[in-house]
């Protein structure tokens, strides 16, 4: 089933299980559904509190499940499960010490990485980041961090209602314009993904000698 065909058929609880199911370290995209569902809302198919409850009890749900099979569970079982999605012990061994450096930071600004924001609660977990330094900073992390895709879709929502019209009278230009957004688009991703390498990159590099 598309994604787009989840949260329309379950709603808000459809959006919970993407975000939550990516969370736990699935190859889910999060951040699609959120966007996609921001469009929905600028359709009136849903109203913002629950939507953005929904999608920020998803990620800090699974993120605190995620923290605890880390932190009581331990590094065997993250490698066990883990080798599925590329996490070998070396790059958990480096990941690590970049973590113990970097802790906060990497908790809020990682949140946006995609790739390593599923691996961020696991690091804190094993590395025993104290929960009450860690559940705040997360959550917060996922309030801004959903939000942000949230209001993103609805204003692409609301761009597209009021630009089609005229798109409709003017094809060689909606083409143009198409293609334009395809290029952006690719652009974006390969963006990304450099900076996704550039931040496992962080994480695999060994620590500075003291």
């Amino acid at each position: 089933m598309h994604i787009q065909a989840i949260i329309q058929h379950f709603g808000y609880i459809g959006v919970f299980f993407i975000v939550f199911v990516e969370a736990i370290g699935f190859p889910f995209p999060a951040e699609t559904t959120l966007t996609l569902s921001g469009i929905e809302w600028s359709k009136g198919v849903f109203h913002l509190a629950p939507l953005w409850v929904a999608g920020c009890l998803g990620n800090i749900v699974g993120s605190a499940i995620a923290y605890m099979i880390g932190r009581y569970l331990g590094r065997p079982i993250v490698l066990y499960f883990g080798k599925y999605i590329g996490i070998t012990g070396p790059r958990l061994d480096s990941a690590n010490a970049r973590f113990q450096k970097y802790e906060s930071a990497v908790v809020v600004i990682g949140k946006f990485i995609a790739g390593i924001r599923i691996l961020i609660p696991y690091l804190a977990g094993i590395n025993r980041m104290r929960p009450i330094l860690f559940f705040p900073l997360n959550i917060l992390a996922a309030v801004v961090w959903a939000g942000t895709f949230l209001i993103a879709g609805r204003y692409i929502g609301k761009l597209f209602v009021h630009v089609w019209p005229f798109l409709k009278g003017h094809i060689v230009l909606s083409i143009l314009l198409c293609l334009l957004l395809i290029a952006l688009f690719v652009a974006f991703r390969i963006w990304e993904h450099r900076h996704q390498k550039r931040a496992e990159g962080d994480f695999k590099s060994p620590p500075e000698n003291k």
